[in-house]
């Protein structure tokens, strides 16, 4: 729904970034809880992959030959999420670390009865933090219903207390990751779109085309940059203040955000440029992308001066190993636009 109409233009609506209501689909952002999961993961995996050889000698040494096989099993399950975990498979090896560590609970409890009890407070709390709520929850829920069919355990007439507080454990740390979770997210998510315009920044740019680069081979040649900036924004500002200035800003990246497909994105650079990840398939392609582009923001933007254009530079990927590289393309196609010119737009070779 429109809020604020700055444009129509045969049928369009463009609306300032700081009143649109939805956010457009398209963008998304990197979920902070999974970033910081890995600090942890990576420790409390190889910790508890260690604790089970050892537990596992123990089991060989007292020729409990069963036990033994389910430790070494566990021990591998383990060994794999410690593994994936150095190599940033987070949600896999936090289902596995998770996985193994209520086992090795049960199992150290069906072997040592209750004086494996202790681990069980560690085990509720550390799931929650190595792998999602969503997934951590019936684990650990897992555990404790396997620990309450073990007999003389939990409901023995002298566990009272042992049973309340795993059951206390379990909800503190269930309420606790969810609130962490949300918060983080929020903050994330925050730390990732620029205030002035709504769209994703620098940081959150930097990230997605990191993980373009080493995405399939055949998506990355499909993909496209362009690079855009605002012509003689500095005049904007000099003349008819920086509000106005901001305004541009805003109308620029509502126009942006309107234009694009779902499959596309916008960032915001810094100052008045901004970079659009476009899978255009072809040069050809990719020349009637942002000709129409500078099209649509050429009939609608408008300042306290008039018409307000801008530039474009765009390149196709052409197996570049750093996005700077593939970057720095673009960003001399939009230098070659402003050299020509203005209002235009310039693919590289």
């Amino acid at each position: 729904m429109c809020i604020r109409v700055k444009e129509i233009h045969h049928g369009r609506c463009y609306v300032a970034a700081a009143m649109h209501t939805p956010g457009p689909p398209v963008q998304h952002v990197p979920d902070l809880p999974q970033a910081l999961r890995s600090v942890p993961l990576r420790t409390i995996a190889p910790t508890s992959a260690l604790v089970l050889v050892f537990f596992s000698a123990w089991l060989a040494a007292d020729r409990r030959l069963p036990e033994l096989a389910i430790s070494l099993l566990l021990t591998a399950v383990a060994v794999a999420a410690t593994v994936l975990a150095q190599r940033r498979r987070l949600d896999i090896a936090g289902v596995l670390a998770a996985l193994a560590n209520a086992g090795g609970c049960l199992l150290a409890a069906w072997v040592l009865q209750h004086s494996a009890l202790a681990w069980t407070f560690l085990v509720l709390i550390s799931n929650f933090f190595i792998v999602r709520y969503e997934v951590a929850a019936p684990v650990n829920l897992a555990l404790v219903v396997g620990l309450l069919l073990q007999p003389g355990l939990l409901l023995a007439p002298i566990q009272p207390q042992a049973l309340a507080v795993i059951v206390l454990t379990f909800g503190f740390g269930h309420r606790f990751s969810r609130r962490l979770q949300g918060d983080r997210s929020r903050l994330e998510q925050l730390a990732s779109l620029d205030a002035l315009t709504g769209v994703p920044n620098r940081r959150a740019l930097e990230r997605t085309l990191s993980q373009q680069i080493i995405g399939q081979r055949e998506s990355r040649f499909r993909h496209a940059l362009v690079v855009l900036d605002i012509d003689h924004f500095k005049d904007v500002n000099d003349r008819h203040g920086h509000a106005a200035g901001d305004a541009a800003l805003s109308d620029l990246a509502a126009i942006l955000r309107f234009e694009l497909r779902d499959r596309d994105q916008v960032f915001r650079f810094g100052g008045e440029e901004f970079v659009i990840l476009a899978e255009t398939g072809t040069r050809e392609a990719l020349e009637r992308f942002t000709e129409r582009i500078r099209k649509a923001v050429y009939e609608a933007l408008r300042g306290p001066g008039g018409r307000i254009t801008i530039s474009l530079g765009g390149a196709m990927y052409a197996g570049e190993q750093r996005w700077q590289d593939w970057f720095a393309r673009a960003d001399a196609a939009l230098y070659e636009a402003k050299r020509k010119g203005r209002n235009s737009a310039v693919i590289a070779g």
